[in-house]
C-alpha cells in the first residue's frame, strides 16, 4: 500500500476564515468592518481570496496566487510592486511579501495561534523609515 505524500507545511491555514472586526488595531488607514480571508489550493498554487466591507458599506475584494516556496516571483497588474514571494516558515507561519526593484514594501505575516485562529499583521514599510502594521484576527469557518 502506498503511502500518501505528507501534507504542505501550509495545510492548516487552508480553508475559510472570517474577520473579528473587534480584534482589528489598525496603525494606518481604516480597519474594515468585516472580512472574509479563502487560502486554497489550486493547481499547485496556493489562492488568496480575500473580501472585506468598509466603514462607509463599501465592498472590496482582491486575489493572488503563487508558490508558497520563498521565490520571488515576477507580479504584473500595478506600478506599486514588479515581484512578490510567499514563504510557508513553518506548519503555524504563512508569510507573503511584495517588492518594488528589490526593496521590500509590504509583508503580511499569518501565524496560528491554534487551528482555528488566525493572526495577521501586515506591515508597510514607507520611504520615511517608518513601518506601521495593521493587526487583525480571523476565525475558521470552514
Amino acid at each position: 500500500m502506498a503511502e500518501s505524500p505528507p501534507a504542505p507545511p501550509y495545510a492548516r491555514f487552508l480553508g475559510h476564515w472570517e474577520l473579528d472586526p473587534a480584534s482589528c488595531r489598525y496603525e494606518q488607514g481604516d480597519p474594515p468592518a468585516s472580512g472574509q480571508y479563502i487560502i486554497r489550493e489550486e493547481v499547485g498554487l496556493l489562492v488568496f481570496d480575500m473580501a472585506w466591507t468598509d466603514k462607509a458599506g463599501d465592498a472590496h475584494t482582491a486575489s493572488f496566487s503563487g508558490k508558497a516556496d520563498g521565490v520571488a516571483v515576477p507580479f504584473e497588474g500595478t506600478d506599486l510592486i514588479d515581484s512578490f514571494v510567499i514563504a510557508a516558515e513553518s506548519p503555524s507561519e504563512l508569510n507573503s511579501s511584495a517588492y518594488l526593484k528589490g526593496e521590500k514594501l509590504m509583508q503580511a505575516t499569518r501565524t496560528l495561534i491554534d487551528d482555528e485562529t488566525m493572526r495577521i499583521v501586515q506591515t508597510v514599510y514607507l520611504p520615511d523609515g517608518s513601518a506601521p502594521s495593521n493587526r487583525s484576527v480571523y476565525y475558521k469557518r470552514g
